[in-house]
């Protein structure tokens, strides 16, 4: 899609993204968590886990992998910034009970795993394990489509298409 803007010509490229767990779609207007539900690091959808295996949503490259392993960021294709945030104050579990099985700079595909965890000690230890999964650079975000769907498969579902603006 082109659109003119100032004398430059706009372009946007279709991402579809799936879900990288299995679970419950969840608004994420709905989190308990002000960062996340106020979109302060940008707009996205949630997942409520039914098992602690997080997927690549996208083809891509994982851009940075948080110390303590309960965050990763990835960069789609389409130049889609992407951060997968396991749960609510996981920072606390100090990477225990998740195994990372990409390194930063790895290209991905969509359904290639990412990080397994522990997902009784997440709902243990932490706030809570709901996953959000959040376009992080605004400006690269144009019109989002979510698709009515509840129950998801990890790196099956599709969840959203995003124009993406380049």
């Amino acid at each position: 899609m082109l659109k003119k803007l100032f004398g430059k010509a706009e372009v946007s490229i279709e991402a579809v993204i799936k879900s990288p767990v299995s679970g419950k779609y969840v608004d994420l207007t709905d989190i308990p968590d002000p960062t996340f539900s106020e979109k302060m690091m940008g707009d996205g959808f949630a997942v409520e886990p039914e098992e602690g295996k997080i997927v690549s949503p996208v083809n891509g490259k994982i851009v940075q992998i948080f110390p303590t392993k309960q965050a990763i960021g990835i960069k789609s294709e389409e130049g889609l910034d992407i951060l997968i945030h396991i749960g609510l104050e996981t920072i606390s579990l100090k990477g225990t009970d998740f195994q990372v099985y990409v390194n930063e700079g790895d290209k991905v595909e969509a359904g290639d795993s990412l990080i397994e965890f522990s997902l009784d000690e997440v709902l243990q230890e932490a706030e809570c394990a709901v996953t959000p999964v959040v376009f992080t650079e605004d400006s690269q975000v144009g019109k989002m489509v979510h698709e009515k769907v509840s129950d998801l498969i990890a790196g099956n579902t599709e969840v959203m298409t995003i124009m993406v603006k380049t």
